[in-house]
């Protein structure tokens, strides 16, 4: 005996900006929305989730009052079609923390760690998204074989609202731009 599979109708059309600020907090858990379709994200595992906690604590440490850090919540990229990616870390200005959508304008930093499923999404489409929504700095966290994680960072170039090349570090985390940080991610 079989079941037929009835994907749920948000699946097959696009949703606005309108229809997604009414869903709860729960439907909005675990999704982004690419140019009005829903995407589901994989969960991360336990390390990685960790990994991305351990790093917003820090980042939200060295940040000082005007900005804070925090993981797993929207960035509302464009309104039409409807864009919101969830970094899984984002430093963000302090005066916006009760403004719903957080915008590109009020984001400083976001951060992905990459993992399996994510690795195209995360190297390539999302660094050209926030590049051109105008976020200042993108670091992406990877895992090498000796499973010490990789950071490398990018600056945004306003002119042509793309990145270039930040700095490269195994392990620990000796940043001096957005601030200061030190931060080691080996220990893990």
């Amino acid at each position: 005996m079989s079941a037929e599979m009835v994907a749920p109708a948000w699946m097959h059309s696009q949703i606005s900006a309108e229809q997604y600020d009414s869903w709860s907090e729960e439907q909005c858990a675990g999704v982004e929305i690419v140019d009005g379709m829903v995407v589901v994200s994989p969960s991360a595992s336990k390390r990685l989730g960790r990994l991305a906690r351990i790093l917003a604590n820090a980042l939200d440490a060295a940040a000082g009052p005007e900005w804070n850090a925090d993981t797993d919540f929207d960035v509302r990229l464009q309104d039409v079609p409807l864009t919101n990616r969830r970094p899984d870390v984002i430093v963000y200005r302090a005066e916006t923390i009760d403004l719903t959508p957080t915008r590109p304008e009020h984001v400083l930093l976001v951060v992905e760690v990459v993992s399996p499923g994510s690795e195209t999404t995360d190297r390539i489409v999302k660094v050209d998204q926030y590049a051109k929504a105008g976020i200042p700095f993108y670091w992406r966290v990877e895992h090498a074989a000796t499973g010490v994680p990789i950071v490398y960072t990018y600056v945004l170039d306003p002119a042509t609202k793309t990145y270039r090349d930040g700095e490269m570090f195994t392990g620990t985390v000796k940043a001096t731009a957005p601030f200061s940080i030190t931060v080691d991610l080996g220990a893990m």
